[in-house]
């Protein structure tokens, strides 16, 4: 059996670090910790944990931190978490397998990061990051925010999920604008960006209502070769930006725009028929829900908004059937819309004024 190291950077996690070290402990084989200048109890929690405990000075840079943990690693594997990360019991049952079925031919293993969920615990939003990497072949992170581990190879793809558990502490970050300021520190340097940091940078401006200056940078991105995913998501991203300056026919133009990179995702669908609904335009609206449900995507590593695919278009769909006169359709819908939210508010007013209107 292989062994597995845990690296992970900190600063004041006090809230989280407890669980999220919990969760792993019988996974790993060693755990490596560095603090970026922790002034709460981290460094106390983490020593409940372990003995490897680093101070690093923080540089404005994630990458460095992170690669600085990574040197201290000394397993056959390489796992790396934040601090409100967790796996629940049934992951850490699959963990365990993994490491069992390890081959020396396994470069990196991506597993699923849910980071959003409904008010039954469903995941809501989800998208895939590599997770565990063999030591040995030495990958390093890179950017300074937003960072990403580069990695190729023989790259395993795990049903395992890593769940990301927001603290009060850690929501308040993320309205933050450390990281705006990290980007516009090295714009001021006069740092060249890379089509990654033009997309994040954009996203953090977008993120702190600069949808005007937002909208400059996906452009600027989408005009270099960047990850086809990220493509996407600058287009829908950019289409929210126009949404918000009340820009219609610019958020349309958008969302079209994203098709020119793959099939229409659901969520991009669903935004479309939303914008011909909302202008009484029921038939195309009905064309472009029905898409949501019925394209086949494959599995890619991108953003995954599980509503876009599922109950929300059921949803919308019992609205503009009913606004056509198919009332048998609105029912089905509606129907169908239940079995992924049995409770949800609207749901259950559909169904009461479908049997006040048919006892009618």
């Amino acid at each position: 059996m292989y062994t597995i190291s845990l690296c992970i950077i900190v600063k004041n996690e006090e809230e989280v670090l407890n669980q999220c070290l919990n969760s792993v402990k019988e996974i790993c084989d060693e755990i490596i910790v560095v603090d970026t200048g922790s002034t709460d109890r981290t460094k106390e929690i983490a020593s409940e944990f372990t003995d490897e405990i680093f101070d690093f000075e923080w540089i404005n840079d994630f990458s460095a931190a992170r690669n600085f943990a990574f040197s201290h690693a000394t397993m056959d594997y390489i796992l790396w978490l934040d601090a409100d990360d967790i796996l629940l019991k049934e992951d850490q049952q699959k963990f365990k397998t993994l490491k069992n079925d390890l081959d020396a031919s396994i470069d990196a293993v991506s597993m699923i990061y849910n980071i959003a969920f409904d008010e039954y615990g469903n995941p809501t939003f989800s998208y895939r990051r590599n997770r565990l990497v063999k030591r040995e072949r030495n990958f390093k992170w890179v950017g300074a925010v937003h960072e990403y581990l580069d990695v190729y190879g023989n790259i395993l793809p795990a049903d395992i999920a890593i769940t990301h558990r927001k603290s009060d502490k850690s929501i308040q970050s993320v309205q933050s604008d450390r990281n705006l300021k990290i980007y516009e520190q090295r714009l001021e340097k006069g740092e060249e960006f890379s089509p990654r940091d033009l997309f994040y940078y954009a996203n953090e401006l977008k993120d702190h209502a600069q949808y005007r200056k937002a909208t400059i940078y996906y452009r600027e991105f989408l005009a270099t070769k960047g990850w086809v995913e990220d493509e996407i998501r600058a287009c829908i991203n950019m289409a929210e930006c126009y949404r918000n300056l009340e820009i219609l026919e610019k958020e349309k133009e958008s969302l079209v725009m994203s098709i020119m990179y793959d099939i229409p995702r659901p969520e991009v669908s669903c935004r479309l028929g939303d914008i011909y609904k909302s202008q009484g335009q029921i038939k195309k609206a009905i064309i472009w829900y029905r898409l949501a449900i019925d394209v086949e995507e494959d599995k890619h590593q991108g953003f995954r908004q599980e509503a876009y695919s599922t109950w929300y278009p059921h949803l919308q769909l019992c609205v503009c059937y009913w606004e056509t006169g198919d009332k048998e359709r609105s029912v089905e819908h509606n129907n169908k819309a239940k079995k992924y939210r049995p409770n949800d508010s609207q749901v259950l007013i559909n169904e009461e004024f479908f049997k006040n209107h048919f006892k009618k």
